[in-house]
């Protein structure tokens, strides 16, 4: 009679373990022990592109600063506009815009007009060019316009004194053209938080090394760099790290003496070296997670010294993976920014999806538009947790509930665009 092994702990290729966190209440956690960084700086508006709002901005003048035109066309008074039939005007000058006419427009009087150009003293409409028919110095108009038309008041975009943008917000491109629209050269924000990430193992090689059988080119790294980058962090790239517990220890100390945050992949799953685990132990104060998401279930979060620690998984895409769900929220949340979680939206779904209940699943997508503008998506392909390239192919994520049994193509499914991550 043959007998059972006695499996102890669940594996990574298990759907369901009771002692697994959802990856919301992971996030949950995560963001809570999370404070915000108090350092700011001063840096011109160019310069402060995707950085964090340290305060509330406002306005210090009305945009526009006056009344002006909307439209090219005429500026005339709007007890001049006919109830009925055709009225002729006389026109007295020409507005262009940074140019205003120093002459008050009376009653059958008007004035050419450029867009942007201030309104003429005595006028209040201005009638386009397309609804005017022009005979020499005179115009003659019809009832289709109505006072006040075609004309922007002062502080119809922005008010002196309104608040503009708010504190933790993202400097996009508009809001940079904001601020230099309201005359505003420099702006507090907070400081770029630093980042220092090594890879471990053995079998790792830096690029421009010989490989050797069962070695592999440490991926990691570039990606962690990449994904930092595009949110503005100051890296610091430790390399590669042996499996020696000496060498270990030193890259952790190394590390959380000079960065906000330390982030390593690889030695975070059960069967990986002790040492690794013992040497965080030592150092700090980590918990090791495994969070029922598929790719991506080991995860080690905590504090090493001052520093927030995060140790991700070693397979390329379960990096990923977890840095987009986990970290970057927490990076987020540490330059004080307002924006959290990624934006997700709901596609039709062109491939079979196949799927075991127990684990939330982000499956690579690549989302298009059909010919009848519908949003769908199929599957780049292989899944597994080590196929970078469908991380390369793919502009989406297909977020699998964890309960979902996967399904025929057809079906619709929750998506998280790469837009904004990658």
């Amino acid at each position: 009679m043959s007998e059972k092994l006695k499996i102890t702990e669940s594996s990574c290729q298990d759907d369901f373990d009771q002692n697994s966190l959802t990856a919301d209440e992971a996030l949950e956690r995560i963001l809570a022990a999370i404070s915000p960084l108090e350092e700011t700086e001063t840096v011109p508006i160019r310069r402060g592109l995707d950085r964090i709002l340290a305060e509330d901005v406002y306005s210090r003048i009305n945009v526009p600063n006056c009344i002006n035109s909307a439209m090219d066309g005429y500026a005339v008074r709007g007890e001049d506009i006919p109830s009925d039939g055709i009225r002729q005007l006389l026109v007295i000058g020409t507005v262009f815009a940074g140019s205003p006419l120093t002459e008050s427009i009376g009653p059958g009087a008007c004035a050419r007009i450029m867009t942007g150009g201030v309104l003429p003293a005595g006028t209040d409409t201005v009638v386009i060019q397309e609804h005017v028919e022009r005979r020499d110095d005179h115009i003659l108009i019809d009832n289709r316009t109505h006072k006040g038309d075609n004309v922007r008041e002062a502080g119809e975009d922005v008010r002196m004194g309104e608040q503009i943008l708010s504190r933790g917000a993202r400097l996009t491109p508009a809001a940079i053209g904001l601020m230099a629209s309201l005359g505003t050269a420099e702006v507090l924000v907070t400081r770029r938080p630093k980042v220092a990430f090594f890879s471990t193992g053995d079998e790792l090689r830096s690029i421009g090394e010989e490989l050797h059988d069962g070695q592999v080119y440490d991926s990691n790294r570039y990606t962690l760099y990449g994904m930092l980058q595009r949110l503005g962090i100051e890296t610091i790239d430790m390399g590669v790290v042996r499996d020696d517990r000496a060498e270990v220890e030193q890259a952790f100390q190394d590390a959380a003496a000079s960065a906000d945050v330390v982030i390593t992949s690889g030695g975070v799953s059960v069967g990986e070296a002790d040492y690794v685990k013992e040497t965080l132990a030592q150092l700090g104060t980590i918990d090791f997670w495994k969070i029922a998401i598929k790719p991506g279930r080991p995860l080690a979060f905590g504090m090493i010294n001052n520093s927030y620690f995060f140790g991700l998984p070693g397979n390329p895409v379960s990096v990923m993976v977890t840095f987009y769900q986990f970290v970057q929220p927490a990076l987020y949340r540490l330059m004080g920014s307002n924006f959290i979680e990624p934006v997700s939206t709901h596609a039709i779904c062109l491939s079979r999806l196949g799927k075991r209940p127990g684990r939330v699943e982000y499956q690579r997508g690549i989302m298009s538009r059909d010919e009848n503008g519908r949003l769908v998506v199929r599957k780049t392909g292989a899944q597994g947790s080590g196929i970078l390239s469908s991380m390369s192919q793919a502009n989406c994520f297909i977020i699998l509930p964890m309960e979902n049994t996967g399904g025929e193509a057809g079906m619709e499914v929750e998506i998280q665009p790469f837009h904004g991550l990658i």
